[in-house]
């Protein structure tokens, strides 16, 4: 009898440890401050943003687009969090940032750093054929009760210029191996593409990320990712990812189509998983 309490004991104390170490992460572009978005400007769309990523209590929350006064709403907003992200026009706070939010509680932040999506990565700059800056934002943090360290890159790829695209992948790839090393991954983002997208795939048959939406045992997808602020908008593609390194094992992926009022937070829905480090 006491042999089998003491196999008992050791099975909830591995189902504790193995619990611990979930987390619920997110990529959400949260469409930028345009004053022209009539009927849907961020003064009104702000409060439903940070009261979503509240509800479905995200450990780590990549964002995309957003402007230094959406920021600052959204950690008004979002008590317990902090984030890391520089704006992409001047590295500080000018322009949009890929920015990275994690929860104080769980995690502490061990190292940080920004790179722009270009062939000089270190400097302020358009890539290729990009239209606009690009950014990749990066955080390593650290489980407080595990011990246990994970990197997190989070990334929004150009709108219009396809090499752009392409060699954002191939950069993202090599930063990752440069950074991280052997150590967990997670890169999360808006890509401006689908499964089908060339950039795309150069990440998800790198050997060193898989898309999480192909690990995940349940997958809830009722739609794409991107909506435009309208319900006839809504697309079939995902263009919005999570990636793992193979250090992860993913339980759920989902996109969340959260309304207010009829209206969508964001012109793109949020991408959520559910993972473990293994």
């Amino acid at each position: 009898m006491r042999k089998i309490f003491f196999l008992v004991l050791l099975a909830l104390l591995n189902g504790m440890k193995t619990e611990s170490q979930t987390m619920h992460l997110a990529t959400f572009n949260i469409r930028y401050d345009n004053p022209r978005d009539s009927g849907n400007l961020w003064k009104d769309r702000k409060d439903p943003v940070t009261a979503l990523i509240r509800y479905h209590n995200f450990d780590v929350v990549g964002v995309q687009e957003a402007l230094k006064n959406q920021l600052d709403d959204m950690q008004a907003g979002l008590k317990g969090y902090v984030y890391h992200g520089v704006g992409r026009d001047d590295g500080k706070a000018a322009g949009e940032h890929s920015a990275i939010f994690y929860k104080t509680s769980k995690y502490t932040l061990e190292a940080s750093g920004d790179f722009w999506l270009s062939t000089t990565p270190e400097k302020v700059g358009p890539g290729w054929d990009a239209k606009l800056n690009r950014i990749c934002s990066w955080v390593a943090l650290k489980d407080k009760k595990t011990g246990k360290e994970f990197f997190v890159f989070n990334a929004h790829y150009d709108h219009q210029g396809v090499q752009a695209r392409v060699e954002s992948s191939k950069l993202i790839v090599e930063k990752v191996k440069s950074i991280a090393g052997d150590k967990p991954v997670v890169f999360m983002g808006d890509l401006n593409g689908n499964r089908e997208s060339e950039w795309y795939l150069h990440v998800a048959s790198s050997g060193i990320l898989k898309d999480s939406h192909g690990l995940a045992k349940m997958v809830y997808q009722p739609n794409g990712s991107f909506n435009s602020f309208r319900h006839d908008g809504i697309r079939n593609d995902v263009i919005d990812h999570v990636f793992l390194s193979s250090h992860f094992k993913a339980s759920k992926w989902a996109v969340l189509t959260d309304t207010y009022y009829g209206k969508f937070p964001s012109d793109h829905f949020p991408v959520a998983v559910q993972l473990s480090l293994q």
